[in-house]
């Protein structure tokens, strides 16, 4: 069974600027309020630190900076969206995440060319429902990237 074919599955969604993207449900361990941040040195600018959630220390990745380079500017609606993924915890730094959509494989396209080069990676696809057009995040490329790894190998 390929990944396209398992995609029968519920995503929440999350805002990032102007666009909405998902991941899978079965990613996600909760969505969390703005948490206070330890920064931690000689990281890419996007890990914003770590976070300590009910006594695990998390890293945390700013989604708008990493995609955009402009540091997400914190809300009354900006959540921490923790991710487990191929045995790693990350929080995910959005501007609101307040929904949940279910997915067929059907209703996946290929990631148009018209996407900028640097993001295409960090996208499975993207998914046209009810006059939106939601992104498919592709957690294995956004999370196994450069500057997450010294962050990520200090995890637990």
């Amino acid at each position: 069974m390929t990944d396209e074919q398992e995609l029968d599955y519920k995503c929440i969604v999350f805002h990032v600027q102007d666009e909405e993207y998902i991941i899978p449900v079965n990613s996600i361990g909760s969505i969390e309020r703005m948490l206070p941040i330890t920064r931690v040195p000689s990281v890419a600018s996007y890990v914003k630190g770590v976070i300590n959630l009910r006594g695990i220390v998390i890293p945390v990745i700013d989604v708008e900076e990493r995609f955009f380079q402009k540091e997400t500017e914190f809300t009354e609606q900006s959540r921490i969206i923790i991710v487990h993924h191929n045995d790693l915890t990350v929080g995910l730094i959005v501007g609101a995440a307040n929904d949940v959509v279910d997915i067929l494989p059907e209703n996946i396209e290929a990631t148009p060319d018209v996407v900028g080069a640097e993001k295409v990676e960090y996208i499975k696809g993207v998914v046209q429902m009810n006059d939106h057009l939601y992104i498919l995040l592709d957690l294995d490329n956004f999370l196994s990237k450069d500057g997450l790894n010294h962050v990520i190998a200090m995890e637990g």
